[in-house]
């Protein structure tokens, strides 16, 4: 009959030392914090506009789609400080990818000219993706091959008008 109580006493001390651990893994949130999550959102997103360092990889949730910046194509930007007859173009490569479709690269422009395949936006499951901005501008002494792993793209994500689907934003 001892042996059984010790048993029972032993175990009860062990339920209790996991909850004991519990409680100091999971501090309680206070109401003046934001959750990670949140501070995320507001860093990547500003004004409607959706920020990626070159290499990021974001998941969505409002849109359901995973955005990957992964590079620039061509940067014939004039550079800062010269004078140029053409004030030139960069093209992002965008890889975007639905929940539920295969991924897809698009080549988004910061100009658009139809003759020469640049395009600012276009569609992909219901939504236009409009590329907003690149950054840094080339510089005249290294130009785009220095910036190399060193851009921010900005990007627009709306919902295709007349696009059917009431379900999505």
């Amino acid at each position: 009959m001892f042996h059984k109580a010790i048993i029972f006493s032993l175990g009860m001390l062990t339920l209790a030392g996991c909850d004991a651990q519990k409680k100091t893994k999971t501090p309680e949130p206070t109401s003046g914090t934001t959750s990670p999550m949140n501070e995320t959102k507001n860093a990547a997103q500003q004004g409607g506009i959706i920020y990626l360092n070159q290499g990021d990889n974001k998941f969505l949730k409002e849109y359901e789609m995973n955005v990957t910046f992964k590079g620039i194509s061509e940067d014939s930007r004039c550079p800062e400080g010269a004078n140029c007859i053409w004030a030139g173009v960069a093209v992002a490569q965008i890889e975007v990818m639905g929940t539920y479709s295969r991924p897809m690269i698009l080549s988004l422009a910061t100009t658009e000219n139809a003759g020469r395949n640049f395009h600012q936006s276009q569609e992909f499951n219901g939504y236009t993706i409009s590329l907003e901005e690149v950054s840094p501008f080339p510089k005249a002494d290294g130009g785009a091959k220095a910036l190399e792993g060193k851009y921010k793209v900005g990007i627009t994500i709306k919902k295709t008008e007349g696009s059917g689907d009431p379900t999505r934003k």
